[in-house]
C-alpha cells in the first residue's frame, strides 16, 4: 500500500530564494569580497568564517570548512543544531566579476542539492549584488530535523525556515555592502 500524501519536505525545490542590493563598487571589487569565504563572518548571520581545506582557494573544486553559530532563538521550537557546528562546501562556479557559488556537502563529503551563491550585475554607479540559495531535494539535515514532526509541524518549520533564510539573505547583502563601501 502506498501513502498518497506527500510531505512538504518532498517538494522540489524545497527552497529557492534570492535577494539583491545595489553596491557602489566595481564587479571585480565585489567579487574579491564575496569569493573570500574565510571572511564570511564579517557579513553572515550564521557562518562565522572558516578555512579552505583543499584546492586553490576560491577556485572551482576548492573545499571550504565553515564554522557556524546558531542562537537558541532561531526557530526555537524546532530540533535544530544549536551553538557551534561545522560544514563543508565545494566551489562549483567561480567567474571573477560575475558569479561565485558553492554546494554544501554531506557529513560523508557527498554533494547535496544545497547551493549558495552570488551574482554580480553591472548597474549605473556600480553593480547589483544578488545573493541566492536553492535547495532542490531536502538534505539529510532537513530530514533529521523533521523526522519526528507531524506534517503540520513540518509545514510550520519550512514556513519559518523560509522566513529565516529570507532575512539572512537580506542581512548578508546589507553587511557586504557596508564592508565594500566603507571608507
Amino acid at each position: 500500500m502506498t501513502d498518497m500524501t506527500t510531505s512538504v519536505t518532498e517538494k522540489t525545490p524545497l527552497f529557492e530564494l534570492q535577494a539583491s542590493i545595489p553596491v557602489s563598487a566595481t564587479a571585480e571589487q565585489i567579487y574579491a569580497v564575496v569569493s573570500d569565504l574565510p571572511r564570511s563572518g564579517e557579513w553572515s548571520p550564521e557562518c562565522q568564517g572558516g578555512e579552505w581545506i583543499s584546492g586553490t582557494p576560491g577556485a572551482v573544486g576548492a573545499v571550504f570548512r565553515g564554522e557556524n553559530l546558531r542562537a537558541e532563538s532561531v526557530v526555537a521550537w524546532a530540533p535544530l543544531v544549536r551553538g557551534t557546528w561545522h560544514t563543508e562546501a565545494r566551489v562549483i562556479a567561480a567567474e571573477p566579476g560575475r558569479t561565485f557559488r558553492w554546494m554544501m556537502l554531506s557529513h560523508a563529503g557527498a554533494d547535496q542539492e544545497s547551493i549558495w551563491g552570488f551574482d554580480i550585475e553591472p548597474a549605473d554607479g556600480g553593480c547589483v549584488l544578488v545573493h541566492h540559495f536553492r535547495m532542490g531535494k531536502a538534505t539529510a539535515g532537513i530530514h533529521k530535523i523533521v523526522a519526528d514532526l507531524d506534517e503540520a509541524a513540518r509545514r510550520r518549520f519550512i514556513e519559518e525556515w523560509t522566513a529565516k533564510l529570507e532575512q539572512d539573505l537580506d542581512a548578508t547583502l546589507k553587511r557586504i555592502k557596508d564592508v565594500i563601501e566603507r571608507p
